[in-house]
Protein backbone atom coordinates (compact mmCIF):
# COMPACT_ATOMS: atom_id res chain seq x y z
CA UNK A 1 0.00 0.00 0.00
CA UNK A 2 2.59 2.37 0.92
CA UNK A 3 3.86 2.03 -2.78
CA UNK A 4 0.15 3.53 -3.94
CA UNK A 5 0.13 6.62 -1.43
CA UNK A 6 1.88 9.14 -3.65
CA UNK A 7 0.18 8.16 -6.75
CA UNK A 8 -3.22 8.29 -4.61
CA UNK A 9 -2.36 11.63 -2.92
CA UNK A 10 -1.43 13.26 -6.74
CA UNK A 11 -4.86 12.42 -7.53
CA UNK A 12 -6.69 13.39 -4.36
CA UNK A 13 -4.78 16.65 -4.67
CA UNK A 14 -5.66 17.33 -7.95
CA UNK A 15 -9.24 16.62 -7.16
CA UNK A 16 -10.38 18.76 -3.96
CA UNK A 17 -10.18 18.30 -0.51
CA UNK A 18 -13.19 16.07 0.12
CA UNK A 19 -11.26 13.35 -2.61
CA UNK A 20 -8.37 13.86 -0.35
CA UNK A 21 -9.85 13.01 2.80
CA UNK A 22 -12.24 10.31 1.72
CA UNK A 23 -11.24 8.59 -1.47
CA UNK A 24 -9.85 4.85 -0.86
CA UNK A 25 -10.44 3.36 -4.53
CA UNK A 26 -6.76 3.66 -6.95
CA UNK A 27 -9.54 2.63 -9.95
CA UNK A 28 -11.95 5.46 -8.28
CA UNK A 29 -9.18 8.24 -8.16
CA UNK A 30 -8.18 7.43 -11.80
CA UNK A 31 -11.90 7.43 -13.44
CA UNK A 32 -12.84 10.23 -11.46
CA UNK A 33 -9.76 12.76 -12.97
CA UNK A 34 -10.78 10.87 -16.54
CA UNK A 35 -14.08 11.93 -16.91
CA UNK A 36 -13.60 15.25 -14.47
CA UNK A 37 -15.76 13.81 -11.77
CA UNK A 38 -15.94 16.06 -8.73
CA UNK A 39 -18.93 15.70 -5.65
CA UNK A 40 -20.35 18.63 -3.50
CA UNK A 41 -20.18 16.61 -0.36
CA UNK A 42 -18.20 13.54 1.46
CA UNK A 43 -21.87 11.55 1.43
CA UNK A 44 -21.91 12.36 -2.20
CA UNK A 45 -18.68 10.99 -2.92
CA UNK A 46 -18.68 7.63 -0.73
CA UNK A 47 -22.00 6.66 -2.36
CA UNK A 48 -20.56 7.28 -5.74
CA UNK A 49 -17.18 5.27 -4.76
CA UNK A 50 -20.03 2.19 -3.62
CA UNK A 51 -22.11 2.35 -6.96
CA UNK A 52 -18.68 2.39 -8.69
CA UNK A 53 -17.03 -0.27 -7.03
CA UNK A 54 -20.22 -2.18 -7.57
CA UNK A 55 -20.57 -1.69 -10.96
CA UNK A 56 -17.12 -2.62 -11.89
CA UNK A 57 -17.65 -5.59 -9.90
CA UNK A 58 -20.52 -6.43 -11.95
CA UNK A 59 -17.89 -5.70 -15.16
CA UNK A 60 -15.32 -7.80 -14.11
CA UNK A 61 -17.68 -10.43 -13.62
CA UNK A 62 -19.14 -10.50 -17.25
CA UNK A 63 -15.34 -10.16 -18.64
CA UNK A 64 -14.03 -13.23 -16.78
CA UNK A 65 -17.07 -15.35 -18.11
CA UNK A 66 -16.21 -17.89 -21.03
CA UNK A 67 -18.21 -17.73 -24.67
CA UNK A 68 -19.86 -13.76 -23.85
CA UNK A 69 -19.85 -12.12 -27.29
CA UNK A 70 -19.37 -8.47 -26.27
CA UNK A 71 -17.19 -6.76 -23.51
CA UNK A 72 -18.09 -4.24 -20.65
CA UNK A 73 -16.08 -1.64 -19.17
CA UNK A 74 -16.13 1.74 -17.27
CA UNK A 75 -17.36 5.05 -18.78
CA UNK A 76 -18.97 8.00 -17.93
CA UNK A 77 -22.33 6.39 -15.87
CA UNK A 78 -20.06 4.39 -13.84
CA UNK A 79 -21.06 5.94 -10.83
CA UNK A 80 -24.87 5.72 -11.24
CA UNK A 81 -27.26 3.18 -10.01
CA UNK A 82 -29.08 1.68 -13.51
CA UNK A 83 -32.58 3.57 -12.17
CA UNK A 84 -31.21 6.79 -12.16
CA UNK A 85 -29.19 5.92 -15.54
CA UNK A 86 -32.63 5.40 -16.84
CA UNK A 87 -34.06 8.75 -15.53
CA UNK A 88 -31.87 11.07 -17.46
CA UNK A 89 -30.89 8.90 -20.50
CA UNK A 90 -33.72 7.06 -21.68
CA UNK A 91 -37.24 7.35 -22.75
CA UNK A 92 -39.39 7.06 -19.57
CA UNK A 93 -43.12 7.84 -20.88
CA UNK A 94 -44.40 4.80 -22.73
CA UNK A 95 -44.40 4.86 -26.62
CA UNK A 96 -47.03 4.06 -28.82
CA UNK A 97 -45.95 2.98 -31.71
CA UNK A 98 -48.52 2.08 -33.48
CA UNK A 99 -47.58 4.05 -36.37
CA UNK A 100 -45.38 1.37 -37.24
CA UNK A 101 -47.58 -0.94 -39.50
CA UNK A 102 -47.13 -2.43 -42.95
CA UNK A 103 -47.42 0.60 -45.10
CA UNK A 104 -46.46 -1.69 -48.36
CA UNK A 105 -43.14 -2.36 -49.57
CA UNK A 106 -40.41 0.30 -50.41
CA UNK A 107 -38.39 -1.94 -50.89
CA UNK A 108 -37.87 -4.23 -53.40
CA UNK A 109 -38.14 -8.08 -51.95
CA UNK A 110 -35.44 -10.07 -54.21
CA UNK A 111 -33.20 -7.48 -54.56
CA UNK A 112 -29.09 -8.87 -53.84
CA UNK A 113 -28.33 -7.54 -51.03
CA UNK A 114 -24.60 -7.60 -49.78
CA UNK A 115 -23.59 -9.15 -47.31
CA UNK A 116 -22.36 -5.77 -45.53
CA UNK A 117 -22.53 -2.35 -45.71
CA UNK A 118 -21.46 0.71 -43.68
CA UNK A 119 -22.76 4.12 -44.76
CA UNK A 120 -20.44 5.58 -42.39
CA UNK A 121 -17.93 4.75 -45.25
CA UNK A 122 -19.73 6.51 -48.24
CA UNK A 123 -19.40 10.15 -46.04
CA UNK A 124 -23.49 10.58 -45.31
CA UNK A 125 -22.74 9.86 -41.73
CA UNK A 126 -22.17 12.89 -38.90
CA UNK A 127 -20.00 12.44 -36.41
CA UNK A 128 -21.38 10.62 -32.59
CA UNK A 129 -23.35 13.79 -30.99
CA UNK A 130 -23.98 13.26 -27.21
CA UNK A 131 -28.02 14.05 -25.40
CA UNK A 132 -26.44 14.72 -21.86
CA UNK A 133 -29.38 14.39 -19.36
CA UNK A 134 -32.23 14.89 -21.36
CA UNK A 135 -34.21 11.86 -22.71
CA UNK A 136 -33.94 13.24 -25.90
CA UNK A 137 -32.28 10.07 -27.46
CA UNK A 138 -35.42 10.18 -30.42
CA UNK A 139 -34.53 13.68 -31.31
CA UNK A 140 -30.86 12.32 -32.48
CA UNK A 141 -32.30 9.19 -34.37
CA UNK A 142 -34.57 11.34 -35.97
CA UNK A 143 -31.81 13.57 -37.02
CA UNK A 144 -29.09 10.91 -37.87
CA UNK A 145 -31.89 9.28 -39.81
CA UNK A 146 -32.06 12.56 -41.96
CA UNK A 147 -28.54 13.63 -42.01
CA UNK A 148 -28.11 10.54 -44.00
CA UNK A 149 -31.38 10.42 -46.24
CA UNK A 150 -30.85 14.15 -46.99
CA UNK A 151 -27.03 14.11 -47.83
CA UNK A 152 -27.85 11.09 -50.07
CA UNK A 153 -30.44 12.97 -51.73
CA UNK A 154 -28.74 16.15 -51.93
CA UNK A 155 -25.07 15.46 -51.46
CA UNK A 156 -24.88 18.09 -49.00
CA UNK A 157 -24.23 16.89 -45.08
CA UNK A 158 -25.71 19.00 -42.81
CA UNK A 159 -26.09 18.46 -39.08
CA UNK A 160 -29.70 18.94 -38.07
CA UNK A 161 -31.43 20.80 -34.78
CA UNK A 162 -32.24 18.28 -32.18
CA UNK A 163 -33.31 21.26 -30.21
CA UNK A 164 -35.47 21.85 -32.60
CA UNK A 165 -37.86 18.44 -32.08
CA UNK A 166 -37.43 18.49 -28.15
CA UNK A 167 -38.88 22.18 -28.16
CA UNK A 168 -41.18 22.45 -31.09
CA UNK A 169 -42.02 18.46 -31.49
CA UNK A 170 -44.79 18.32 -28.74
CA UNK A 171 -47.99 18.37 -30.91
CA UNK A 172 -47.10 15.21 -32.84
CA UNK A 173 -46.92 12.83 -29.24
CA UNK A 174 -43.45 13.59 -28.30
CA UNK A 175 -42.52 14.59 -24.92
CA UNK A 176 -39.25 16.71 -25.01
CA UNK A 177 -36.95 15.47 -22.75
CA UNK A 178 -39.35 12.71 -21.46
CA UNK A 179 -39.13 10.66 -24.67
CA UNK A 180 -40.79 10.71 -27.90
CA UNK A 181 -40.53 8.83 -31.82
CA UNK A 182 -38.88 9.27 -34.67
CA UNK A 183 -41.69 8.38 -36.56
CA UNK A 184 -43.70 10.81 -35.23
CA UNK A 185 -40.95 13.51 -35.56
CA UNK A 186 -40.94 12.86 -39.18
CA UNK A 187 -44.39 13.64 -39.43
CA UNK A 188 -43.71 16.90 -37.55
CA UNK A 189 -40.98 17.71 -39.92
CA UNK A 190 -43.19 17.21 -43.07
CA UNK A 191 -46.54 19.23 -41.25
CA UNK A 192 -43.81 21.91 -40.18
CA UNK A 193 -41.96 22.65 -43.90
CA UNK A 194 -38.60 21.67 -42.32
CA UNK A 195 -35.92 21.77 -39.74
CA UNK A 196 -33.19 23.86 -38.60
CA UNK A 197 -29.39 23.04 -38.71
CA UNK A 198 -27.72 22.66 -35.46
CA UNK A 199 -25.56 25.70 -35.71
CA UNK A 200 -28.72 27.53 -36.25
CA UNK A 201 -30.82 25.68 -33.42
CA UNK A 202 -27.81 24.78 -31.23
CA UNK A 203 -28.78 21.93 -28.71
CA UNK A 204 -28.97 22.76 -24.91
CA UNK A 205 -29.80 19.41 -23.71
CA UNK A 206 -33.21 20.61 -22.01
CA UNK A 207 -36.82 21.29 -22.70
CA UNK A 208 -37.05 25.12 -23.89
CA UNK A 209 -39.32 27.33 -25.92
CA UNK A 210 -40.04 26.66 -29.35
CA UNK A 211 -37.60 29.16 -31.59
CA UNK A 212 -38.65 27.40 -34.96
CA UNK A 213 -38.01 29.94 -37.82
CA UNK A 214 -38.88 28.90 -41.10
CA UNK A 215 -36.46 30.80 -43.62
CA UNK A 216 -33.63 28.22 -41.65
CA UNK A 217 -34.98 25.26 -43.01
CA UNK A 218 -31.60 23.26 -43.40
CA UNK A 219 -33.89 20.00 -44.65
CA UNK A 220 -36.93 18.51 -45.24
CA UNK A 221 -39.20 15.46 -45.12
CA UNK A 222 -41.81 14.37 -47.66
CA UNK A 223 -43.06 11.58 -45.97
CA UNK A 224 -41.56 8.64 -43.76
CA UNK A 225 -41.69 4.78 -44.16
CA UNK A 226 -42.65 2.62 -41.24
CA UNK A 227 -41.23 -0.78 -41.28
CA UNK A 228 -43.58 -3.74 -40.82
CA UNK A 229 -43.38 -4.09 -37.14
CA UNK A 230 -41.20 -7.08 -36.32
CA UNK A 231 -39.67 -7.62 -39.82
CA UNK A 232 -35.86 -7.43 -39.18
CA UNK A 233 -35.18 -8.70 -42.72
CA UNK A 234 -37.24 -5.23 -44.09
CA UNK A 235 -34.51 -3.72 -41.52
CA UNK A 236 -32.18 -5.22 -43.44
CA UNK A 237 -32.97 -4.64 -46.87
CA UNK A 238 -34.14 -0.79 -46.09
CA UNK A 239 -30.39 -0.37 -44.81
CA UNK A 240 -28.82 -2.26 -47.67
CA UNK A 241 -30.86 -0.38 -50.45
CA UNK A 242 -31.99 3.13 -48.90
CA UNK A 243 -30.02 4.12 -46.41
CA UNK A 244 -29.81 4.41 -42.64
CA UNK A 245 -33.03 3.34 -40.25
CA UNK A 246 -34.02 4.98 -37.30
CA UNK A 247 -34.27 1.94 -34.44
CA UNK A 248 -35.33 1.26 -30.66
CA UNK A 249 -35.41 -0.94 -28.40
CA UNK A 250 -34.99 -2.40 -24.55
CA UNK A 251 -32.03 -1.04 -23.03
CA UNK A 252 -31.13 -3.15 -19.43
CA UNK A 253 -28.83 -2.64 -17.13
CA UNK A 254 -25.39 -4.33 -18.51
CA UNK A 255 -25.74 -1.98 -21.80
CA UNK A 256 -25.13 1.20 -19.99
CA UNK A 257 -21.41 -0.51 -20.02
CA UNK A 258 -21.07 -2.06 -23.14
CA UNK A 259 -17.20 -1.56 -24.51
CA UNK A 260 -17.27 -3.54 -27.83
CA UNK A 261 -18.46 -6.51 -29.48
CA UNK A 262 -21.53 -7.86 -30.56
CA UNK A 263 -24.26 -6.93 -27.54
CA UNK A 264 -27.44 -9.70 -26.92
CA UNK A 265 -29.30 -9.84 -23.59
CA UNK A 266 -31.26 -12.34 -22.02
CA UNK A 267 -33.03 -9.54 -19.79
CA UNK A 268 -34.11 -6.97 -22.17
CA UNK A 269 -38.02 -7.25 -23.77
CA UNK A 270 -38.57 -7.31 -27.03
CA UNK A 271 -42.46 -6.37 -27.27
CA UNK A 272 -42.68 -2.39 -28.83
CA UNK A 273 -43.82 -1.37 -25.03
CA UNK A 274 -40.07 -2.04 -23.84
CA UNK A 275 -38.41 0.40 -25.98
CA UNK A 276 -37.00 2.41 -24.28
CA UNK A 277 -33.93 3.87 -26.35
CA UNK A 278 -33.60 5.62 -29.96
CA UNK A 279 -30.16 4.86 -32.31
CA UNK A 280 -29.69 4.66 -35.53
CA UNK A 281 -28.60 1.74 -37.89
CA UNK A 282 -26.20 2.88 -40.30
CA UNK A 283 -25.09 -0.76 -41.43
CA UNK A 284 -24.64 -4.12 -40.91
CA UNK A 285 -21.85 -7.06 -41.15
CA UNK A 286 -20.65 -10.48 -40.01
CA UNK A 287 -17.79 -11.81 -37.46
CA UNK A 288 -15.35 -13.74 -38.24
CA UNK A 289 -17.01 -16.67 -36.64
CA UNK A 290 -20.47 -15.94 -38.12
CA UNK A 291 -22.19 -13.61 -35.48
CA UNK A 292 -24.47 -10.92 -37.87
CA UNK A 293 -24.43 -7.42 -36.17
CA UNK A 294 -25.86 -4.65 -36.58
CA UNK A 295 -23.95 -1.35 -36.36
CA UNK A 296 -25.61 1.00 -34.55
CA UNK A 297 -25.11 5.08 -33.85
CA UNK A 298 -25.61 6.07 -30.69
CA UNK A 299 -26.29 9.65 -28.84
CA UNK A 300 -23.99 9.03 -25.97
CA UNK A 301 -20.66 10.61 -27.36
CA UNK A 302 -17.58 9.12 -28.96
CA UNK A 303 -16.18 8.07 -25.68
CA UNK A 304 -18.25 5.43 -25.06
CA UNK A 305 -18.76 1.91 -26.76
CA UNK A 306 -16.81 1.84 -29.99
CA UNK A 307 -16.50 5.62 -30.55
CA UNK A 308 -20.06 6.09 -29.83
CA UNK A 309 -21.11 3.03 -31.92
CA UNK A 310 -22.16 -0.50 -31.08
CA UNK A 311 -22.73 -4.15 -32.60
CA UNK A 312 -26.18 -5.49 -32.01
CA UNK A 313 -26.89 -8.95 -32.65
CA UNK A 314 -28.98 -9.27 -36.06
CA UNK A 315 -31.44 -11.41 -36.84
CA UNK A 316 -32.94 -12.60 -33.28
CA UNK A 317 -34.81 -9.06 -32.75
CA UNK A 318 -32.80 -8.53 -29.84
CA UNK A 319 -34.14 -6.44 -28.12
CA UNK A 320 -37.38 -5.22 -29.82
CA UNK A 321 -35.06 -3.60 -32.39
CA UNK A 322 -37.42 -4.50 -35.03
CA UNK A 323 -40.80 -3.22 -33.24
CA UNK A 324 -40.36 0.32 -34.20
CA UNK A 325 -38.25 1.25 -37.27
CA UNK A 326 -38.70 3.65 -39.70
CA UNK A 327 -36.67 6.55 -42.24
CA UNK A 328 -37.68 9.54 -43.73
CA UNK A 329 -38.63 10.04 -47.75
CA UNK A 330 -36.96 13.12 -48.74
Amino acid sequence: MASRLPFLLAFAIALGPVCAQDVRSESFLKWMKEHNKSYETKEELLKREKIFERNLAEINEHNAKNGTSYERGLNAFSDMEFEEFKKFYLITSPQNCSATNHQGLHVGYHANLPRSIDWRTRGIVTPVKNQGRCGSCWTFSTTGALECHHALATGDLVSLSEQNLVDCAGNFDNNGCDGGLPSHAFEYIHYNKGIESEEDYPYVGKDSKCKFNLSKVAATVKSSFNITKGDEEEIVRCVALNGPVSIAYDVVKDFSSYKKGVYKSDECHKDASSVNHAVLAVGYGETDDGQKYWIVKNSWGASWGMNGYFWMERGTNMCGLAECASYPIV
